[in-house]
Formats: structure tokens, sequence, C-alpha cells
């Protein structure tokens, strides 16, 4: 392709989105530049503080119980509270807790501390989610939500690299410096983005009751066609989680160093920064289901394939394959999410979803863990093959009386063309109809 014909991709991969869109990007990225805790916390605990393996992995476990805990109530108070409060009281917790780790001395006050800052971090990812697809016009979500994901590996990629050469020289440093650029996300936010909760309509100066049933977390619950979106999304997660729990620890008993690790598994992060957006730029306009059936397979045997790998290319060679599976299921996925959420319930909904997420980031070092001490690696990569399999057969079977994109677009369009308004999410009205 020529380099005019470059430029022509990439602005019509970056046209059309709103300005607010791209305020809350330019939040996104700032927020993960900052990004120090996750990714430096067992360096940490074990190399600065002297602590026992265990212990780390003990506090990372209770930041993730954090992330757990946060991301219902999270989504409650992305419906109650607001989308754009939410995220300040989220990213302004998320600063003062970041800062407040760095100081703490005590075992018992470390763990409580990072349960705190896991909490607080995780929370505003349900009112992201939920303000997207408020501003964001259906046809254009999957690129939306796939710009968003890769400005979080972008930043991750960025922030990776900086924060080494900054824990070299101090760890209170990376301390303060994630708080400090969470808390220009949380000014960005402040400043440049406005408030998109839907409110019920006003007739006279009075909000009116327009027949929409109030969506609370029992309703979310009793969904079973979105509960079911959670439990594969929760298959999925687990699958993608082994790349930093199970690979590093297999590769390790091969006798890799953890160099070979690292130069390994950053081909993740180049293939994602490099391909997320002409891959979507491919995907956007075909069908989400075969979409989501083949990036399961890939999930499942791109890890399962790791059983056959021997050297650092072969292992390089799978991740790109289960990149690939990565890059392509997150928007199509995050998509879905929306599509089956009614707008006033959105961030319950969405909360719900990073629960998926936040658990399987939770549970996958213990599935790792057991699985290669009591049968070995490669019983490890057999198993996320069955469950990529598993949850291909899951996602043809819910989604096969699902109508496609451009069913869904239509029948929005003769809602709103016989006077029931603009619906408020892309697809709500197929949704509807379909169960």
């Amino acid at each position: 392709m020529s380099v005019a014909g470059l430029r022509r991709a990439a602005r019509e991969s970056v046209s059309g989105l709103p300005r607010q869109f791209w305020w809350l990007w330019t939040s996104t990225l700032v927020n993960r530049l900052g990004g120090f805790v996750a990714t430096f916390m067992a360096l940490y605990l074990t190399l600065d503080r002297g602590y026992s393996a265990s212990y780390a992995g003990l506090v990372a476990a209770l930041h993730g119980l954090g992330g757990v805990v946060s991301s219902l109530g999270a989504g409650v108070m992305t419906d109650r509270l607001g989308r754009r409060p939410t995220m300040l009281i989220a990213q302004t917790s998320t600063a003062v807790s970041v800062a407040v780790l760095g100081f703490m001395v005590h075992p018992a006050a470390i763990a409580a501390v990072a349960f705190l800052v896991g909490m607080a971090s995780n929370a505003s990812r349900p009112a992201v989610q939920a303000m997207m697809a408020d501003i964001v016009r259906p046809e254009d979500r999957v690129r939306a939500f796939s710009l968003n994901y890769w400005a979080i590996n972008l930043g991750f990629a960025v922030s990776s690299a900086g924060a080494g050469f900054v824990a070299e020289y101090s760890y209170l440093a990376g301390f303060l410096g994630e708080a400090a650029m969470t808390l220009a996300c949380a000014v960005v936010v402040f400043m440049k983005v406005p408030e998109t909760r839907p409110d019920k309509p006003v007739v006279a100066g009075r909000a009116v009751d327009d027949g929409a049933e109030e969506v609370r977390l029992s309703t979310v619950l009793r969904d079973g066609r979105f509960m079911t979106v959670v439990g594969l999304s929760f298959v999925i997660a687990l699958i993608f989680q082994q790349g930093y729990v199970g690979l590093p620890v297999a590769m390790g008993a091969d006798g890799f160093s953890s160099s070979d690790f690292g130069t390994a598994v950053a081909v993740n992060g180049v293939l994602i920064v490099a391909l997320q957006i002409p891959v979507t730029r491919f995907i956007q306009h075909r069908d989400p289901r075969r979409l989501l059936v083949v990036s399961s397979l890939l999930a499942g045997y791109g890890f399962g394939l790791t059983a056959f790998a021997g050297s650092v290319a072969v292992y390089a060679l799978t991740i790109c394959v289960w990149t690939v599976a990565e890059i392509v299921n997150s928007p199509i996925q995050s998509s879905l999410v929306v599509r089956l959420s009614p707008a006033r319930g959105r961030g319950r909904y969405q909360g719900m979803y990073t629960l998926s997420w936040s658990a399987a980031a939770l549970i996958a070092p213990l599935m790792s863990g057991q699985v290669i001490d009591r049968f070995g690696a490669e019983w490890l990569w057999g198993a996320c093959a069955v469950l990529g399999t598993g949850a291909a057969l899951g996602y043809w079977l819910l989604m096969r009386n699902l109508p496609g994109r451009d069913e869904a677009a239509s029948e929005a369009g003769r809602v709103a063309e016989s006077g029931g308004g603009e619906p408020a999410s892309g697809a709500e009205a197929a949704v509807e109809r379909t169960g």
C-alpha cells in the first residue's frame, strides 16, 4: 500500500467519531501511561522490600480481589450517580491510594492498601465503557472500542519500558508518577468530558416515566442471554490470562530466562499496537457471530500450540496466534455487551461484564499453578484448547438467533421512523424482539 493509501486508511479509521470520545480516549491513554503498580508490584515487594514470593502473590491476589468487589458497585454508581462522577471518584481514589501505597512499610498495611488500589483502579471501567456506548453511533462502536483498546495497549507498552527505568532509580517515584498521571486523567475528565447518562424525558418541566423498566442488578442476573455472554467472557479471559501467569511459569520450567519470556511476550504488545487499527478496518463490517467463534478458536488453539514450543521463536509464534484472537475478540465482544444492554442500565451491565475479567484475573493464577504442579504444563495448554472450543460453541449457540449488524440497524431505523424516537442502544429493539 502506498503512503497516500496508508494516510487515507488512518484518516478513515479515526474520522467520524465525536470530540467527546477523543477526550475520553486521551484520558485512557494518560491513565495507562502511568501504569506502574500492576506491572512492578511483585518486583517491588520481593527485590526492594525483601518479602517472599508467596507474600507477593497474596498481595497480587488481594489487588485482583479489590477489582472483583468494585465491579458491580461501580456499575451501580455509573447508572445512579452518572458516568462522569463515577470516573472522577474512581480516578481520584486511585491517585490517592497509589501514592499512599508507596509509603506503606508494614506487610498488613501494604496488603490492605493494595486491595484498595485494586478497588479504585477497576471502578472507572464500567463508566468508561458506558459513556462510549452513549456517545458513539452503533455502526461506529466496534471501531471506537478498538481504538480505546489500542490506547490501553499503547500506553501499557510505553509505560512498561519507561517505568522499568524509573524503578531502577526509585520505586517510590514510580508510585508517585502513577498517582500524578491518574490525577491528570481525572483533570481531563473534569475539564473536557460532560455527563452522558440518559435521563427520563421531560414534559412541561417535569421528568416523566416513559414506561421503561428500571434496571437493577437482579434485572441483569435474570437476563439469561447477557449472563451467558458474561460466562463466555470469563472463559475467554481465563485463557488470555495464561499469557501472563501460566506462560512465564512454563517457560521457566523449560529452562528459559525471564528475559526470554520478556522477549517472547513483547510480541503481544507490538502486534496489538501495529495491527489493532488495520484489523478493525477489516472486521468492522463483518458478521460478529463468526468473528467471536473464530477468535475463541484462535485463542484456545493458540495457547494449545504452546505445548509443542521448544524455543523462544516458537513461543513467539504461538503468541502471534492468540494475539490475533485478542485483537478480534475485544472490540467485537465489547460491542456485543453494549448491544444487549438497555441504555439506562449500561453501568450495571458493564459492571457485570467487568466482573468476568476481574474474576478471571483472580482465578487464573490458581488454575495455572494447580494444573502445572499436578499434571504438567502440557495439560494446561490442552485445557486452554478445550476451553476455547467450548467458548466457540457457546458463542455459536448464543448468537445463531441474534440478528446480524445490518438487520439490527434496520430494525432500529424502523423504530425511529415509527415515532418511537431514537433507540437508546443501537440494536435494543432487535434484542427486545429476539428475547
